[in-house]
């Protein structure tokens, strides 16, 4: 049986300030996401390893073992990346309707990983290009690592749904597939019904999006063989400040 995929319609990196502003998205190869990043893709690559480490979350309320996550948070400031100390990951109900209002505390990203220079200018990078878009003092940054397997013959990427993330931008990066289907991802603009859905399919291809204009998803996954998963990484960019919680808590 053949499973279709449907291609991206890529952006070109010099049409990418254009694209957001227009569209509120953009889709980047990931020879052009290198180019953002400033480092050979093959040093990207190389960060796929520590998607192999991940715990598996805890907190999701539809009692699945599919999904495993990591999570760091930095603050850039112009050429500035700062780690900032590790912190619960919290939302409203109002953008997240099944897990809102509740602060998770989710194992942090691995020292190593976040040491790597291809992962510190990728984040860097990724801030300049914003800043053409929308420039922002400060730029709050929220990391997450995601693998979605099918230990339970399915697994869903966004169990919540269609939904904004209540920052600025939100960045999801593709990198491993591996003997599933399904996994598209969709996208709806806010104040209306237009959409598009493709499958990106591309190790480090990117889908960068305008969360105040965009609503978006990925629909479940399913095995083709005995053991199967997607690795995305996801950042979050809001300009005033982190999401947290009215009982913000420390650990």
């Amino acid at each position: 049986m053949t499973f279709t995929n449907l291609s991206p319609p890529l952006t070109p990196l010099k049409e990418l300030v254009h694209s957001l502003q227009g569209n509120g998205f953009a889709i980047i190869s990931a020879e052009d996401v290198a180019q953002i990043a400033g480092a050979p893709l093959n040093q990207l690559l190389e960060l796929n390893q520590f998607w192999d480490d991940l715990p598996r979350d805890p907190y999701l309320k539809d009692g699945g073992r599919y999904r495993f996550r990591r999570h760091a948070s930095y603050e850039i400031k112009g050429d500035a990346l700062t780690m900032v100390p590790h912190r619960a990951h919290w939302q409203s109900v109002d953008y997240n309707a099944l897990h809102g209002g509740i602060e998770r505390w989710f194992e942090p990203a691995q020292a190593q990983l976040t040491a790597k220079s291809a992962w510190q200018s990728l984040l860097l990078g990724l801030a300049r290009a914003l800043n053409g878009v929308k420039p922002a003092t400060t730029w709050f940054v929220e990391a997450h690592q995601f693998r979605i397997d099918t230990t339970d013959g399915i697994g869903r990427p966004t169990p919540e749904g269609a939904h904004r993330d209540g920052v600025n931008f939100v960045a999801v990066f593709l990198l491993n597939r591996v003997g599933i289907k399904g996994g598209e991802t969709r996208i709806f603009k806010a104040g209306g019904s237009a959409g598009l859905r493709f499958t990106l399919t591309q190790p480090w291809s990117l889908l960068l999006m305008n969360d105040e204009r965009m609503i978006h998803e990925s629909t479940p996954i399913q095995p083709l063989g005995p053991h199967g998963y997607r690795d995305t990484l996801v950042l979050t960019f809001r300009s005033n400040g982190f999401q947290d919680s009215p009982n913000h808590s420390q650990q």
